[in-house]
């Protein structure tokens, strides 16, 4: 494997070479080594540096690119920033039309490095004129002397992978690789890495890492396709059948969800010190997950491609907040933790429609509380409001011995106890309290005031 210069005549010279390292921590009960192919070392973070100058090159082979043009391309991010790499070397300018599910410090690294960053729905159709691959395909129409490389249908995407990235590994390994496991998205890295191997390394096992709600796990597996479903996990999945995905040379597909990837990407942070993407914990966990049911030889070795760094996902995964918002960290909370933990006032203060409305501000005075269901045996009927109350009671003195039947208002909406947090905290963005139910009956009321205390209580004991 030829070293890196000493000295480099620029950036570009410094992609590729990455090492590999042994995650003996997160894998540290299995009989088979697992490496991890660090390709968040590349100058530009990502594995996606190495087909930058591949589809930059082809391009100006093919008198498609002119000094001075724009390259206009349609990305998750990382190919923007590897693109943007060439773009300044080589004197290009360049136009990033990404969808507005990524993080916003990809944004913020583009515009770094000099891009034009065009933001687009995410929840389109690939056809949709909105979608981010339909803008690219317009602005480099438009743009006078622009060139749209499109990796998901570029050889040059795969053929990078072909020439670098397979290679690095079975010299590195001195020719022995049971397998390499790789995320998918355009298909370049796992393609391009399949065909060396098919060609060069025959018996090693081909694994690519899908996310659930991507068509391409599905479409390998039944030819059929499918529709896609919004997930989290960037730069990796696909809502197209990209023409760089090559399905021959691809043995097996896994598919790993949204928060059990980002969980094993926290832990490669902590138990290994490697501060990897979602898709590297996308990758390793798929990695496990495959050599576990695989009939590997005694101490295999499994090769996972970890594909960019975490510092482009502070404000996502990272963060313990966004994590609880989403439902995502481990042993999640429930309505039923949230009651435990409720200060003072026991977790269900109700009232009964026959109470009249005095009885009623009693009890809230003396609960210290602003409002209460109104309940029958199994039925939520209604809701009762001091401010609502008091307002009747100073235009009316005879509503104080009245049935607070009379002036319900709507019932609380209901969740149960398993409701996860994640979920609570959006229901309560519209409702001011939710009333939880258990069984045939009612465990408690939860208020936008009883939430705030307890994410305030819990901070050090929620994270993973």
């Amino acid at each position: 494997m030829r070293g890196r210069p000493a000295i480099a005549p620029d950036v570009l010279a410094l992609i590729g070479n990455t090492p590999l390292v042994r995650l003996g921590r997160v894998a540290r009960d299995e009989s088979f080594q697992l490496l991890g192919k660090l390709e968040f070392l590349n100058p530009g973070g990502s594995v996606k540096d190495r087909i930058g100058p591949s589809l930059v090159d082809r391009a100006e082979r093919e008198g498609l690119l002119r000094p001075g043009g724009t390259l206009v391309e349609a990305t998750s991010g990382n190919t923007g920033v590897g693109l943007a790499l060439c773009a300044a070397v080589r004197g290009y300018q360049l136009v990033v039309v990404l969808p507005d599910k990524m993080s916003s410090e990809k944004i913020r690294l583009l515009r770094a490095l000099g891009a034009r960053v065009v933001v687009t729905p995410s929840r389109v159709s690939p056809e949709d004129p909105r979608s981010n691959y339909s803008v690219a395909r317009r602005l480099a129409e438009e743009i006078p002397g622009a060139y749209y490389p499109n990796q998901y249908e570029n050889e040059a995407n795969p053929q990078a992978h072909f020439e670098t990235t397979g290679p690095e590994i079975l010299e590195a390994l001195d020719g022995r690789v049971d397998a390499v496991v790789a995320t998918i998205g355009t298909g370049g890295t796992v393609s391009g890495i399949g065909r060396f191997f098919k060609a060069r390394s025959p018996g090693t096992r081909v694994v690519a890492v899908d996310p659930e709600g991507s068509i391409l796990a599905p479409f390998a597996r039944t030819g059929k396709r499918v529709e896609a479903v919004p997930y989290k996990i960037e730069g990796i999945g696909e809502d197209l059948i990209p023409r760089t995905v090559d399905f021959s040379v691809i043995d097996e597909f896994v598919t790993v969800k949204d928060g059990e990837s980002f969980r094993m990407a926290r832990r490669l942070a902590r138990e290994e010190g490697i501060f990897a993407g979602g898709s590297s914990g996308a990758a390793v966990l798929g990695a496990i997950r495959w050599a576990r049911g695989a009939s590997l030889p005694p101490d295999a070795r499994v090769v996972v491609i970890l594909p960019d760094s975490g510092d482009r996902y502070l404000s996502t995964f990272y963060s313990d907040e966004w994590m609880r918002e989403n439902g995502f960290l481990e042993g999640s909370v429930t309505a039923r933790e949230v009651l435990q933990t409720k200060p003072f006032t026991p977790s269900l203060v109700a009232v009964e429609p026959s109470q009249t409305v005095r009885d009623v501000l009693r009890v809230l005075e003396e609960r210290s509380v602003g409002q209460v269901p109104v309940l029958e045996p199994g039925q939520n009927v209604g809701s009762a409001w001091e401010e609502d109350l008091l307002r009747r009671v100073l235009a009316d003195g005879s509503v104080l011995d009245r049935s607070v039947r009379n002036y319900l208002s709507p019932p609380f909406p209901e969740v149960g106890l398993e409701t996860p947090l994640s979920e609570l905290l959006k229901r309560l963005r519209e409702d001011r309290a939710l009333l939880v139910r258990e069984g045939p009956g009612y465990a408690g009321l939860i208020t936008r005031h009883d939430l705030l205390t307890f994410l305030g209580r819990k901070e050090e004991t929620l994270a993973v």
